[in-house]
């Protein structure tokens, strides 16, 4: 058995060897150096800025159990880990009590067991992507691997993938296909660099109940190359810091570059490991330079402020102001992952969260939820169909759009709360008297965020408003050619409530001045 465990050492270390030998080396001929300095001459690209609103698919092995969010991780926790005490409780963790009653204990039956189960059977990738662009999406994101450390690509260096077990397929590389006939830009999102020190809970045992003691899978060294090596007893923060998995994600993450080539790439984590994180941004800038023969057109995106050197990404909430950089907020509709039962967001508040985000200078990335067998629950065809039936008419007013002098008014605008990922909250519910606001050429847009129940009032566009100082010349609704009734007072924009609103909640209104 010893020997085997060698050999098994052996096939890793080579592995190792061979994946960081894929590592880019950065010429002094290339316009992006790993430096910031270097990357503050970075121009957000124009298709980015337009897009707005990006659909992703954040959608894995994980959604097999039906449990949602970080069920590689959970299904581990004897012990559930209280987020309000920041330490475990004395209970178990309510995947890992799913996993034991159906799966059995994490022992004998770890996660390395669930992947073959994920076959996506239904999963037709064009018919997806053709509905997404429909509901407006302009971009769409892959996952490319969570912090379960399995690869949605079809890797050379890491055999952890959707196209040697699974679905047998490059998932990655079929919606990039299925996107560029639709299209829309694409991009791909990476987990991995949390995931050194996200997964060693598969190296525990239970601490309680009548399998104390016993290690579960993850101990099991022939398996070191999903739940990767064993953390030093310090290194227990969301980004490891130990340099061999450093350099390690650097090369997987090459890798994933280099095959797909992608519009936009995605790190769920401020940028990775200081100097190593920036020879991977410097390679995804500067490739594309190559590939494209002009400044880059492609996109990293990740959880840290960009001072214009990336594009800076907000979970589940949004800016509280106006951005003087592109940034973008990523979302869901619902879990993360597929999760049985699960509340949605309605298409309303996807409408308006667009808006507010959009207002502010920013995209909006939302994770559409996918079932294990990788289809659409009615419910969310619902929704999707709800924002589909509103873009036709307002999304003048969304693709293409800048900031105006201020991004909104009315009481939301004091209501936003902090949020738990940075940012703020979603505002819900939106009030009739919220206004958002966008601007493209001569023209102003004005959202209602909830659908007018008397004359709209717009105080920013009085003729007294130190926001505006001009006239107004005139004032539609968009989707309708009813003639408005209004008059620019000193204190407002008052437009009389029209006599035929749209089946949707959310109203845009078009103004123009006098020149």
């Amino acid at each position: 058995m010893k020997i085997f465990k060698k050999i098994g050492l052996m096939i890793l270390s080579v592995g190792f060897i061979l994946s960081v030998s894929a590592q880019p080396k950065i010429s002094a001929a290339v316009p992006f150096q790993p430096t910031n300095e270097s990357f503050k001459q970075y121009q957000y690209p124009e298709w980015f800025r337009d897009a707005k609103f990006g659909i992703w698919s954040h959608w894995g092995p994980q959604a097999v159990p039906r449990q949602g969010d970080w069920y590689a991780k959970k299904m581990y926790q004897n012990q559930a880990w209280d987020w309000g005490k920041n330490a475990f409780s004395d209970k178990p963790d309510e995947h890992y009590t799913y996993h034991v009653a159906h799966y059995g204990h994490p022992s004998k039956f770890g996660y390395k067991d669930i992947i073959p189960l994920w076959k996506a059977e239904r999963w037709n990738p064009e018919k997806l992507i053709a509905l997404y662009k429909k509901a407006g999406a302009k971009y769409f994101v892959s996952m490319g691997t969570h912090h379960d450390n399995f690869f949605l690509w079809n890797s050379k260096i890491h055999k952890w993938n959707a196209v040697n077990m699974g679905p047998k397929k490059d998932v990655v590389g079929l919606w990039q296909k299925a996107a560029k006939k639709e299209g829309l830009r694409f991009g791909v999102s990476e987990h991995l660099g949390a995931s050194y020190t996200w997964f060693q809970a598969s190296r525990g045992a239970d601490k309680t109940g009548p399998m104390a003691g016993v290690p579960y899978d993850g101990n099991d060294e022939q398996y070191a190359d999903l739940y990767h090596k064993k953390a030093a007893a310090d290194d227990t923060g969301w980004l490891t810091k130990d340099p061999e998995n450093q350099k390690d994600w650097l090369a997987k993450i090459t890798e994933l570059i280099d095959l797909y080539h992608p519009d936009l790439l995605y790190s769920d984590s401020p940028m990775p490991f200081g100097d190593i994180g920036r020879t991977m941004v410097a390679h995804l800038y500067n490739q594309n330079i190559t590939k494209n023969g002009e400044k880059p057109q492609t996109v990293y995106t990740c959880k840290q402020v960009s001072y214009g050197m990336w594009v800076q990404d907000v979970e589940r909430g949004a800016l509280d102001s106006i951005s003087p950089f592109p940034w973008q907020t990523d979302t869901s509709i619902g879990d993360w992952y597929y999760r049985t039962g699960q509340k949605y967001m309605t298409g309303t508040e996807v409408i308006q969260m667009l808006v507010d985000i959009v207002s502010k200078n920013g995209n909006l990335l939302l994770n559409v939820v996918q079932t294990p067998e990788g289809d659409l629950e009615p419910d969310v065809l619902n929704i999707l169909n709800e924002i589909a039936a509103w873009i036709p008419a307002n999304g003048e007013a969304i693709y293409g759009t800048r900031p105006w002098k201020a991004y909104g008014e009315g009481p939301s605008m004091k209501k936003q709360e902090k949020g738990t990922w940075g940012g703020v909250k979603d505002v819900r519910p939106y009030e009739s008297t919220d206004i958002r606001f966008t601007t493209k050429g001569e023209k102003l847009y004005a959202f209602c965020m909830g659908k007018p129940t008397d004359n709209i009032q717009i105080t920013s566009l009085g003729k007294n408003s130190k926001l505006n100082g001009k006239t107004v010349a005139s004032v539609k609704r968009l989707g309708s050619k009813e003639k408005l009734i209004w008059k620019q007072e000193s204190d407002a924009l008052v437009i009389n409530k029209p006599t035929r609103l749209p089946d949707w909640q959310v109203v845009t209104f078009e103004v123009e001045f006098k020149k």
